[in-house]
C-alpha cells in the first residue's frame, strides 16, 4: 500500500497578520495532484488539522473540499486529532464520514480507533490515536500505572488488541528517540520539554511497521526511518525562510516498510529572508508575490521603511535592523522593550536619537515630568 503522510496543516492560520487560507488551497491541490501521480492509497492526517480549536469558517469549507477530493478518488482518510484541534468539533459526522471511507478519531474514549484497510498483501491496521493528555488517559484507564506521558500513551496502546499483522500508528505526540530532540521547525508553539514527563519515548512503538506522527513541523525520522513526522506542509514561521517542505510517500509491502520517499512541495508565495540596505534591496525586486522578512544594514532607522519594502514587496511580513557590527534591532521594538522601566526606556530612546546619555540635570528633569504626569492621569 501507498500511503501519503500529512501533518500539520493548520487551516485558517495567519503568519504574521496575513492569512495563509489561498497559500493552504494552493498547496492541498498540490498534494492531490501527488496522490494521483504515485497513486497514493490512503492518506494520513496526523493532527493539527485546523490552527485553533473554533477555525474560521473558510477553513471547514477548504478541509470539506480536500476530503471530498480524497473521497471521488476513493482514497481512505486516516485522521486524528491534534492539540491545536477541537477534538469534539472533529468528531462530528464522524460515523457518516466513515461510510465515505474518511476516518477520524477526535476524542480518546479509554481506546484508540481502529481501522482495518485492505491491499494485496491482506489486512493493513490503522491504530487512530488523538492527542491525549496523562490525565484523560488516566480517567479513562484508572487502573493502568501512569506517571507521565510516555507511560500514558504506553497504556492506551496497551490495551488495543492487534486485528492485522501490519500496523500503522497515528499519533500527535511530543516523541523523541531516547534522550535526542527532534529538530524544531521555528512555528511550534507547544514547549520542547524532552526529558521530563511531557515526552513519549519512540520505543513505544516498536509493534508497529510505521508511525505517522504530527506535531512538529520539520519532516524528520525520529530514531529509524519507521518513525517519523512528515512535518507541515507549508512555512509558518519566518525562521523557516528557505526551509524545503514536503509530503511522505511510504509504500508498506508484505514485510513492513518498503521505501520511504519525501515529495518536494512547491508554495504559491515562497517565504524569503533579505539582507541589504533598503535601496538595494527595493532597487530591482525579484519574485514580489514572496512572503519577505528583511534586515536592514542601513545605519539608522529610515522614515517609512516598511512602506518601500511594501511597495516593492507587498507580502512583507517583517522588518528589522541589523547595521554592520551590530545586533538585529526588530521594526517594531516590541520585544526588545518589553519589560524595561520607563527611565531606562527614555535613556535608550534619547541615546538613539541624539548620540549621548542624558545629563544628570535631564534625567531629574524627565523624573519630574513623570511624575507630575501621574498625578494628572
Amino acid at each position: 500500500m501507498k500511503l501519503l503522510h500529512l501533518a500539520d496543516l493548520h487551516l485558517g492560520k495567519r503568519v504574521n497578520g496575513f492569512d495563509m487560507l489561498e497559500d493552504q488551497r494552493f498547496i492541498l491541490e498540490q498534494i492531490l495532484t501527488l496522490c494521483d501521480k504515485h497513486g497514493a492509497e490512503a492518506v494520513v492526517l496526523a493532527g493539527d488539522i485546523y490552527d485553533t480549536p473554533v477555525p474560521p469558517a473558510a477553513a471547514c469549507t477548504l478541509l470539506d473540499w480536500f476530503l471530498t477530493q480524497l473521497s471521488l478518488r476513493h482514497v481512505p482518510v486516516l485522521a486524528v486529532s491534534g492539540n491545536h484541534d477541537s477534538a469534539e468539533r472533529l468528531d462530528f459526522a464522524s460515523g457518516l464520514l466513515a461510510e465515505q471511507g474518511v476516518y477520524i478519531a477526535g476524542r480518546f474514549h479509554g481506546m484508540p480507533k481502529q481501522v482495518v484497510l485492505h491491499d494485496r498483501y491482506g489486512p493493513l491496521e490503522f491504530t487512530l490515536l488523538p492527542f491525549v493528555r496523562a490525565a484523560t488517559v488516566r480517567h479513562y484507564l484508572p487502573e493502568a500505572e501512569i506517571s507521565d506521558y510516555d507511560s500514558a500513551v504506553g497504556a492506551a496502546l496497551a490495551v488495543c488488541e492487534p486485528a492485522a499483522p501490519r500496523r500503522v500508528l497515528v499519533a500527535h505526540q511530543m516523541v523523541v528517540s531516547g534522550v535526542c530532540p527532534p529538530q524544531l521547525a521555528g512555528s511550534e508553539t507547544a514547549p520542547l520539554t524532552v526529558g521530563t514527563v511531557d515526552s513519549i519515548d519512540a520505543a513505544r512503538f516498536a509493534g508497529f511497521c510505521y508511525a505517522a506522527l504530527g506535531h512538529i513541523h520539520r519532516a524528520q525520522r525520529v530514531g529509524i526511518d519507521a518513525v517519523r513526522y512528515a512535518g507541515s506542509p507549508l512555512c509558518y514561521h519566518l525562521d523557516e525562510c528557505g526551509m524545503q517542505k514536503s509530503a511522505t510517500l511510504v509504500r508498506i509491502g508484505k514485510r513492513g516498510v518498503e521505501k520511504i520517499e519525501q515529495l518536494p512541495l512547491t508554495p504559491r508565495r515562497a517565504m524569503r529572508h533579505l539582507t541589504g540596505p533598503l535601496a538595494k534591496l527595493v532597487a530591482h525586486p525579484t519574485d514580489t508575490e514572496d512572503y519577505i522578512w528583511a534586515t536592514l544594514t542601513d545605519p539608522t532607522p529610515l522614515p517609512d521603511a516598511m512602506a518601500q519594502l511594501r511597495a516593492a514587496y507587498p507580502n512583507a511580513m517583517r522588518l528589522d535592523y541589523q547595521p554592520k557590527g551590530a545586533a538585529a534591532l526588530p521594526a517594531d521594538m516590541t520585544q526588545a522593550v518589553k519589560g524595561k522601566p520607563f527611565a531606562e526606556l527614555f535613556q535608550d530612546f534619547f541615546t538613539k536619537m541624539n548620540g549621548r546619555a542624558l545629563t544628570t540635570e535631564e534625567v531629574l528633569a524627565v523624573k519630574k515630568l513623570r511624575e507630575e504626569a501621574s498625578k494628572s492621569e
